[in-house]
This record gives C-alpha cells, structure tokens and sequence, in this order.
C-alpha cells in the first residue's frame, strides 16, 4: 500500500518536472553545435554584406541563414513561442525577397529584425 502511494505521487511529479525542463530549455537548445547551425554568425555575415552591397554574398549567406535556422528550429520547437518560429520564418522569406531585389534598406532591416527575434527567443 505505502509503495503504491509513493509511486501515486512520483510519476506525475517526474513527468511535469520533464516537461518544465523542455519547455525552460529554449536557451540552451538554440546554442549552435557547430559551423552547420551558427544562426548568430550568418545573421553578422548578412548584415556585413549588405552593408557593403555585396549582394551574392548576402544571398549565399542568408541561404546559409536558413539552412542553419532549419537545423536549429527542429531543436527549440518544443521549447520556444511558435510565433517567435513564425516570425523569423517569415522574416527570411522577405530577406530573400529583399537581397534578390537589391533592395538594402528593406533588406537591413529585416535581417535586423530577424536578429531581435533570434535575441527573444528564451524570453
């Protein structure tokens, strides 16, 4: 009987402190493993060649932007506000939309804002 009340109580508590864990662990998730998943560093690199017109370089670098934000989405999915996700999904579709278009000030600031949202993302 006493080991049955133990196990009544346990259970749920580790399963909530599970899930407390997941849905807390945005922070760390969202730390690149590698060179593949630097979100932070082609964010830099966009903006450094933007502010340079090098517009193959910006567009190489911000289909690399996506590539890592794919790697780095499937992490953080559990543990993030889905409109953070949405918000930066949209933010780089318009960022190649605006590098394609040779359009710089739309472009700076979307990569800016892309920036802020990767920023609140453990927020």
């Amino acid at each position: 009987m006493k080991m049955r009340k133990i196990i009544f109580y346990t259970v749920p508590i580790l399963i909530l402190s599970f899930f407390i864990f997941i849905m807390n662990s945005g922070g760390y998730y969202k730390r690149p493993r590698g060179e593949i998943d630097n979100v932070p560093k082609y964010i830099e690199a966009v903006k450094k060649d933007l502010l340079e017109e090098e517009w193959d370089g910006a567009l190489k670098n911000a289909e690399k932007l996506e590539l890592a934000w794919d790697k780095v989405v499937q992490r953080i999915q559990f543990s993030v506000e889905r409109e953070e996700i949405n918000a930066i999904n949209a933010g780089l579709a318009r960022l190649l939309g605006f590098i394609e278009g040779r359009d710089k000030g739309g472009a700076l600031a979307e990569i800016n804002e892309i920036g802020e949202h990767w920023r609140d993302l453990e927020k």
